[in-house]
């Protein structure tokens, strides 16, 4: 694909490197501010402002481009005042010829930058048209090329085809020599396999005869067999109503034995709830000849006491009487347990 015609260089690109030639022609800030002002209104007929000065050479303070700026205006009107100097003129007469001379000469400096203006206007006219005959042909151009490529694309695809086709046509021959030769061995399998099939039909003739001597063999065993296994049904019931009979017996007595365990039952109950009431007696009995063993344990030490005291005086006196022993009596407790072992 050919290289595209370069754009044509627009308006703030030539402004932007014009400002960077003069930044390296020009280090002092405020000579740079007085060319780049001189450079916008002569060269690109642009009004030159104090921001515009700023943003295009970002040096120093705000102040500066102002203080350029109005210092370019001042020396802008003085170059454009013209002095007629005659000394048999007066000085009204020269005052007005110099103004009529600036005036015309501002009127011609005006035309002039209206003619330069246009002749701009025509170069911007001419530029865009070059550049949209230069987008048109250039994407003729690219529909030209993706057309080509578009075709070449098919005709390789039609060769890649075309070999394709070439090589499924040299398979399907070969496929159709296997398929022949297939088909003709079949062919003599389908005949050997009519005659077996004529000797089976054969062998099956004879077979079925024979089944049908076999089948009238088996039915009259099958009617022999009816009638034994009628007979033995009939046995069947008459044992099945036999056994009936001895269940419904064995039913009854069932019942009648679980009547009597339900009695004996009962009567067990009733046993078992007076031996919970004896138990009841018997540990209350316990309880109380516990109590009385405690008691018998207790006059048992003052018995020991009391013989212990007797002990002491017997062997100082010998000649002394028999110590009495009080008689004991019989604890309440004991009494008590005595008179619950009675029946009642």
């Amino acid at each position: 694909m050919p290289d595209a015609l370069p754009a044509v260089q627009p308006d703030e690109a030539r402004l932007a490197a014009e400002i960077d030639r003069l930044k390296a022609a020009f280090p002092k800030t405020r000579e740079l501010y007085r060319e780049v002002c001189a450079l916008l209104f002569f060269r690109f007929g642009i009004t030159p402002t104090a921001n515009r000065l700023y943003q295009l050479v970002k040096r120093g303070s705000m102040s500066t481009p102002t203080q350029v700026l109005g210092e370019f205006w001042v020396e802008l009107r003085e170059k454009s005042r013209v002095r007629i100097e005659h000394p048999d003129l007066p000085a009204e007469l020269q005052a007005a010829a110099g103004e009529l001379v600036a005036a015309l000469w501002t009127r011609s400096t005006t035309s002039a930058q209206a003619a330069l203006e246009a002749l701009r206007t025509d170069a911007e006219a001419e530029k865009v048209s070059a550049r949209n005959e230069v987008a048109s042909r250039q994407a003729e151009l690219e529909r030209t090329e993706t057309a080509l490529e578009q075709r070449t694309g098919a005709l390789l695809s039609a060769q890649v085809r075309i070999q394709e086709l070439e090589q499924a046509q040299a398979a399907g021959e070969a496929t159709r020599q296997a398929l022949e030769t297939e088909i003709a061995r079949q062919q003599d399998e389908i005949g050997a396999r009519d005659r077996a099939l004529v000797q089976a039909r054969a062998d099956f003739s004879e077979e079925l005869e024979k089944l049908r001597a076999s089948a009238g063999l088996a039915e009259e065993r099958l009617r022999a067999t009816e009638k034994r296994a009628l007979l033995e049904i009939e046995r069947e019931r008459v044992a099945s109503a036999r056994l009936q009979k001895e269940l419904d017996a064995a039913t009854r007595r069932t019942e009648q034995g679980e009547a009597r365990h339900r009695s004996e039952l009962q009567a067990v109950q009733a046993q078992l709830a007076d031996a919970r009431h004896q138990a009841g007696v018997l540990e209350g009995s316990l309880v109380a000849v516990r109590d009385a063993s405690a008691g018998y344990a207790r006059e048992l030490g003052l018995l020991r006491e009391q013989m212990a005291g007797a002990v002491a005086p017997r062997s100082s006196g010998r000649k002394g009487g028999a110590v009495k022993v009080p008689a004991r009596k019989q604890p309440r407790a004991t009494r008590k347990a005595a008179s619950a072992k009675k029946p009642g």
